[in-house]
C-alpha cells in the first residue's frame, strides 16, 4: 500500500470527503489531509474529528502541500479538491512543488510521478537540463564541460539524444579529434553522426558517453532511453565528474548532485512559470538564459523571465548569456557558406561576427540545417559560390551538408556556439560554483 495525503477543500461537504477518504483507505495508508481552501460547505476548524484522520492547514494551498510532506513523508499527494479552490495552473503548480520534493500527485484523471533517478553513481554528478528543444543546452554543456577541463578538472560527458546509439558507446574525445571525415564514415553506417554526444566529443575534447531516448513526458521522463546502461559505463571511469545532459526538456534518469537549467531566452516566461517549469526551477542549482539578444528577446521580455523565475526562486542565480559561431578550423580569406538552426532574425548578425571575428567572407547562410529538403534546396541554389562548407554539428550537419561538401570537393569546417555573457551572474563564476557544490554535496550524501 502506497503512503498517501489526499489534498481537500472546503467546496465539498464534509462527509463525502470522509466517504471519499474510506474508500481510499481500501487501497492506500492514508496518513493525513492537507486542507488547501473554500469555506462554503465547512467550518474552518473543521479537523480530525470531522475527517477522521489529522489535518494540514497553511496560510495557502502550497504551504499546506508543503508541511504535509515534511511531516508525513507520503509517496504521493491525491488531489480531492476541484474548481473554483484550485485551477488547472494551480494544479501544475502544487504537482511541480510535490514533484520537486520526490512526491508523486495524483487526481481524478491525471497522475504525476518525479522523474526517477534509476541510477546513483559513485561519481559526483552535475546534470545541465533544458526547457525545450533548441535552447543551446548542448553548447552550454561543451563550454562546461571545457571550462572545467581547462581548469584541470577530468570530466566524462553522458549525453542522451533521439538519435544515440543503440547501446552506449564511448567516445575519447580527450585522446581522438574527429574529422567531418569520420562522421561522413559513421554516417554512411546508418549513424546519427550529429548526435549530441558526438556534438559534445568534438566540441569539448572530453570523453563523452552517448546514449538514446525515445518520448519525454511533462516533468521531463522519458518513455525509453539506455541512459543508466551508459550512466555506469560513465561511472566506471574514474573521472571527477560526470555531466549529465539532458535532451530537450527531458532529464537524465540518473541521480545528479547539482543541476544547472538552460533556459531559451525566446520562449519567454511562460515556460518557467507555467506547467512544470516550476519544478525545473526547484531542481535547479544556476540558471543560464541563452540567446538573449534582439530581436529574438527584448529588454523587456528578458525582466518578465526573470521576474518569473525570481517568482519561484529568489535565490537561484541567474546568467544571461548569447552565442557567437567560432569555426573549428582557419577560414580566413574563404568563401563560406554557413549552415545553422539558428532563426533568420539572426542571419546578418552571425555573417558580420564570422567575417569580422573569423576573416571569411559568408556568401550565403541557411537556417535550414534542421530541414533537410530546404538545406539541401539552399546548397544547390548557391552551388559554386563557396570554396568552404561551415556547419553546426547539428540536424543534418554530416548527412546532408557534409556528404554535399564531399561530393562538390569542398571542405566541410565545424563550427562551435560558444556562449557570451551579457548581464547577470557571470558563466564561469557559476560553472566554478556548481563544481564545488556537486563534490561537497556528493561527499556529504545531501540530495
Amino acid at each position: 500500500m502506497s503512503r498517501v495525503v489526499a489534498l481537500i477543500d472546503g467546496e465539498h461537504y464534509p462527509p463525502v470527503v470522509r466517504f471519499a477518504l474510506d474508500e481510499l483507505r481500501r487501497t492506500h495508508e492514508v496518513v493525513a489531509a492537507a486542507f488547501i481552501g473554500g469555506t462554503e460547505k465547512v467550518d474552518a476548524a473543521g479537523g480530525e474529528d470531522v475527517y477522521g484522520l489529522p489535518v494540514v492547514r497553511g496560510s495557502n494551498a502550497s504551504d499546506a502541500l508543503r508541511s504535509a510532506i515534511e511531516r508525513f513523508r507520503p509517496d504521493t499527494m491525491i488531489d480531492l479538491s476541484d474548481e473554483p479552490i484550485v485551477s488547472a495552473a494551480d494544479r501544475f503548480r502544487l504537482a511541480s512543488e510535490a514533484l520537486a520534493l520526490g512526491v508523486g500527485y495524483v487526481g481524478a484523471d491525471f497522475a504525476f510521478d518525479p522523474p526517477a533517478a534509476r541510477v546513483a553513481l559513485d561519481t559526483p554528478a552535475l546534470a545541465i537540463i533544458g526547457t525545450g528543444k533548441r535552447v543551446g543546452k548542448t553548447s552550454i554543456s561543451a563550454y562546461v564541460a571545457r571550462h572545467l577541463d581547462a581548469r584541470g578538472h577530468r570530466v566524462v560527458v553522458l549525453a542522451m539524444g533521439r538519435g544515440g546509439p543503440a547501446e552506449p558507446e564511448l567516445i575519447r574525445g580527450d585522446e581522438v579529434a574527429l574529422t567531418t571525415e569520420d562522421l561522413l564514415a559513421l554516417a554512411e553506417r546508418g549513424v546519427h553522426a550529429a548526435s549530441d554526444n558526438y556534438e559534445d566529443a568534438v566540441m569539448s575534447r572530453v570523453p563523452t558517453v552517448g546514449c538514446r531516448r525515445c518520448g519525454g513526458g511533462l516533468a521531463g521522463e522519458t518513455f525509453f532511453s539506455n541512459v543508466p546502461e551508459g550512466a555506469r559505463l560513465a561511472d566506471s571511469l574514474g573521472r571527477d565528474l560526470v555531466m549529465l545532459e539532458g535532451s530537450g526538456a527531458a532529464i537524465p534518469p540518473v541521480r545528479a548532485d547539482a543541476t544547472l537549467l538552460v533556459v531559451g531566452a525566446a520562449q519567454g516566461s511562460s515556460y518557467v512559470s507555467d506547467y512544470f517549469g516550476p519544478y525545473r526551477l526547484a531542481r535547479a542549482d544556476g540558471v543560464v538564459i541563452a540567446g538573449a539578444e534582439a530581436p529574438l528577446a527584448t529588454q523587456a521580455s528578458l525582466g518578465e523571465l526573470v521576474a518569473a523565475i525570481r517568482r519561484v526562486r529568489e535565490d537561484v542565480p541567474v546568467a544571461v548569456t548569447t552565442f557567437r559561431p567560432t569555426p573549428l578550423a582557419d577560414v580566413s580569406g574563404a568563401r563560406v557558406l554557413f549552415a545553422t538552426t539558428a532563426p533568420p532574425v539572426l542571419v546578418d548578425r552571425l555573417r558580420a561576427h564570422l567575417e569580422s571575428e573569423h576573416g571569411c567572407d559568408v556568401v550565403a547562410v541557411s537556417t535550414a540545417l534542421s530541414d533537410r529538403g530546404a538545406l539541401r534546396a539552399d546548397l544547390r541554389a548557391h552551388a559554386g559560390r563557396f570554396d568552404v562548407l561551415l556547419t553546426e554539428l547539428k540536424a543534418a550537419a554530416i548527412d546532408v551538408v557534409a556528404a554535399a561538401g564531399a561530393e562538390a570537393g569542398v571542405p566541410t569546417v565545424l563550427c562551435d556556439n560558444v556562449p557570451v555573457s551579457l548581464s547577470g551572474d557571470g558563466l564561469d563564476a557559476m560553472i566554478d560554483r556548481l563544481y564545488a557544490l556537486a563534490l561537497e554535496r556528493h561527499r556529504s550524501g545531501r540530495p
